[in-house]
């Protein structure tokens, strides 16, 4: 290695060695929460071993519900108890409604400019304001749940051209997936994800080239949710940044390349189209997308409302409402599979409430099926959509169950180890619908036990089209098909490396579709809701 950068090197470490000191010796008169053993340097990440959440929870059984760990340079609270998640996001709302500045949301969240990379203030206000309103309310909810139902039966229509007589296979995972990138890409742009439907994902579809090859989006999507969260070491370890140890930073900026060529594509092709939309006064009015509402902000106020700013609200919801909803299907279906008399009964509720004349309806037929959506509460309990939530960051020094918090401080909230309990729920580790109607979640602080969307100010404000979105694709799944497992082995529930805590194999299962399926099938979308998107 050469003598300068050795001694540079040397340098650096003496650098933050000093800088650990001093935060070492400003924090001792505090009373920090208890702590396990560190090491020099690197303190406690040593101990963060895949899967991450597990390892967590381990620590907090062992040194309780707050405790504080050093990563690298920064200092961590981690919580696992429901009266600490409240006292951070009532009490201390505004104190943690900052995100840490990590790499993920500086290179791939365009500078910190997205909703959920943003800092807490009025941006970041704006975005959510925008995001509550003009994309995620009710009421355009409400105005596009003909995508949905049209995705549904496409699905249900793809799936049943693909079956023989009797059971046959079906890999869920791509059925799932399918289904929803389906559904958020006409959502935002007006045009299907995958041309040609069906259960195996294939074709060109949804391609982007950013310099290294034509890839699937999808598979950008899902690189980025393997890459993000709280345990990269180059976001705690400065040295690491700047000789890039392991290529992190360069796979972040690959990604960044990928995703902002796909949805600068996307604006300027929305862009196109009204312009000629507008030219032609005979032409058929076409449903508005999210991307065309942008764009009518972007009219009024150009200068607030840049592409740059319009990439960022669509990327939030591309890869938070995608690979989320999809995952929570397949969890849901694998807890289905091997609770045959949940599945029976379910089933059964759906034939007694829903007419065999029409595929369930989300506004008509959901609200009728509150086991349906039990199901749906005890899949994200047991297999929460993000198993640690997306890192706070404190503004100013607080308390936390009578522990010092300082400012600076990262703050990880362990979901999965809260909604896994045993003090808080019956038989935490079994698969229970049931708990969701008795007064096992009835309790006022019981919100608090419960987070699969986060809580307070910076909570999910997707958390409606999600439930939505995931309700009804396994409703449908269970109204037009039987299903059983593969063989008499239980499907296995061993969780993938990821964000969004994936299965670690795809599902698998056995198929047949019920008498209902051929009268509600019989006709299906037409070309004009089959259009895939081209290359960009």
């Amino acid at each position: 290695m050469d003598e300068t950068l050795i001694l540079l090197l040397i340098s650096i470490i003496f650098i933050v060695l000093i800088f650990k000191f001093m935060v070492q010796r400003n924090t001792t008169t505090q009373n920090l929460p208890p702590s396990p053993p560190s090491l020099p340097l690197i303190g406690h990440l040593h101990l963060l071993k895949d899967p991450v959440h597990r390892t967590l929870q381990k620590i907090s059984q062992t040194y309780g519900p707050v405790v504080s760990l050093r990563f690298g340079v920064r200092l961590v609270v981690l919580i696992t108890s429901p009266s600490a998640v409240k006292e951070c996001f009532t009490k201390n709302d505004i104190i943690f409604a900052n995100r840490p500045l990590l790499l993920m949301g500086k290179h791939l969240g365009y500078n910190f400019n997205t909703m959920i990379t943003a800092p807490y203030g009025e941006h970041w206000r704006n975005l959510r304001k925008i995001s509550l309103l003009e994309l995620l309310s009710t009421t355009r909810l409400n105005l596009s749940v003909r995508i949905r139902r049209e995705e549904i039966k496409q699905m249900i229509g793809s799936l049943y051209g693909s079956l023989s007589v009797g059971y046959a296979k079906v890999e869920l995972r791509s059925v799932f997936r399918v289904l929803v990138f389906n559904i958020m890409m006409r959502m935002i742009a007006g045009k299907r994800y995958y041309g040609g439907g069906g259960a195996v994902v294939g074709g060109e579809a949804g391609v982007v080239d950013g310099g290294a090859g034509v890839v699937l989006f999808s598979d950008v999507i899902r690189e980025v949710l393997e890459l993000a969260g709280a345990s990269n070491a180059a976001d705690f370890l400065p040295v690491l940044r700047w000789i890039d140890y392991g290529g992190y930073i360069k796979k972040i900026k690959l990604l960044a390349k990928k995703t902002d060529a796909f949805l600068q594509g996307l604006i300027d092709e929305c862009r196109t189209r009204k312009g000629v939309l507008n030219k032609e006064d005979d032409e058929e009015e076409e449903e508005e997308t999210m991307i065309d509402r942008l764009l009518l902000l972007q009219e009024s106020d150009p200068e607030y409302y840049t592409d740059e700013t319009i990439k960022g609200l669509i990327l939030v919801l591309l890869v938070a409402g995608t690979d989320t909803s999809s995952t929570t299907m397949e969890w849901a279906m694998s807890l289905l599979l091997n609770n045959p008399n949940i599945l029976n009964k379910v089933k059964s509720k759906i034939d007694t409430q829903i007419e065999q004349d029409h595929l369930i309806d989300e506004l008509l037929d959901l609200p009728k099926l509150p086991y349906l959506q039990n199901i749906v509460s005890e899949t994200l309990r047991m297999f929460p959509a993000v198993p640690l939530l997306l890192p706070h960051m404190s503004s100013q020094k607080c308390q936390i169950n009578g522990f010092d918090v300082p400012s600076g401080t990262m703050l990880l909230v362990n979901a999965w180890a809260i909604h896994r309990d045993p003090n808080l729920w019956d038989e935490p580790t079994e698969f229970k619908p049931e708990r969701f109607q008795t007064s096992e979640v009835d309790d006022d602080d019981d919100q608090y036990k419960f987070i699969p969307f986060g809580t307070g100010r910076r909570g999910c404000p997707g958390s409606i089209l999600g439930n939505r979105m995931v309700g009804l694709g396994l409703g449908s799944l269970i109204q037009c098909f039987d299903w059983k497992r593969v063989s008499d082995e239980e499907v296995d529930m061993m969780e993938g490396r990821g964000l969004n805590m994936p299965k670690a194999e795809p599902l698998e299962a056995m198929c047949k579709a019920r008498p209902i399926t051929a009268r509600l099938t019989s006709s299906q979308p037409g070309p004009a809701l089959t259009r895939p998107i081209e290359q960009v």
